[in-house]
């Protein structure tokens, strides 16, 4: 049985996720820098993020981060117009942080549309085809002799303003999840193993109360 304190933290992060702001990563492949993009995106709001990858190699190291957080969901593509198919679909603004082009500072930008953030490999930077379907290409400044920042670094420096926009907006006031959406996952994390044994036997899921406690009339042959 979950505690009243983690059934509240859980139920207030879900209450705070802003389905309509995601990250893509363009064949990031480097475990430290998936790791801390994946905290970054959690850390704002994010509950699903995106990866593309051409070699089996880069999947292989996205796939095993996509395991490393049972609080986000990462979505693998093959290539970067299936991942931007699906994003502007669901009508969000394609930015892609790049410095070889022409581009706006990440400043200057509306983080409060529905927006998918695209960012590069460590050595490549994003790819040809991902720039040819950005909505806008941003960039961070850079006062120094480098050219650009790590980028797990500058993924979390443009989250972070999307964050102050958002909530100078008042955007994490109200739940964004759709109530049945966010019941939904609100059991699953706070019951993993139930909600899976629910699942295997198309069982629904039982309510809730405020505290996270299930009634023992629900199913009693598996709920300990």
């Amino acid at each position: 049985m979950i505690s009243p304190e983690r059934f509240q933290k859980i139920h207030d992060m879900l209450r705070h996720r802003q389905p309509d702001l995601t990250v893509v990563m363009d064949n990031v492949n480097k475990a430290h820098n998936l790791s801390a993009i994946i905290r970054s995106c959690e850390g704002v709001g994010i509950g699903e993020i995106h990866a593309v990858s051409y070699r089996k190699s880069i999947y292989t190291e996205q796939n095993a981060a996509a395991g490393t957080s049972k609080w986000i969901t990462m979505n693998l593509y093959p290539d970067v117009e299936s991942a931007f198919q699906k994003l502007t679909t669901s009508g969000m603004q394609i930015l892609v942080a790049t410095n070889n082009v022409e581009y706006q500072d990440f400043r200057n930008i509306d983080y409060t549309l529905p927006t998918a953030l695209v960012v590069g490999a460590e050595w490549d930077g994003v790819s040809e085809e991902a720039i040819k379907g950005a909505d806008i290409t941003i960039s961070i400044p850079m006062l120094g002799m480098g050219e650009s920042l790590n980028v797990s670094v500058a993924t979390a420096v443009v989250l972070f303003e999307a964050q102050r926009q958002r909530s100078l907006k008042g955007m994490y006031d109200q739940p964004k999840l759709k109530p049945d959406a966010l019941e939904k996952m609100l059991f699953e994390l706070s019951y993993p193993r139930l909600s899976r044994e629910l699942r295997e036997k198309e069982l629904p899921y039982p309510l809730l109360d405020g505290q996270g406690r299930i009634s023992k009339r629900f199913y009693p042959e598996i709920i300990e």
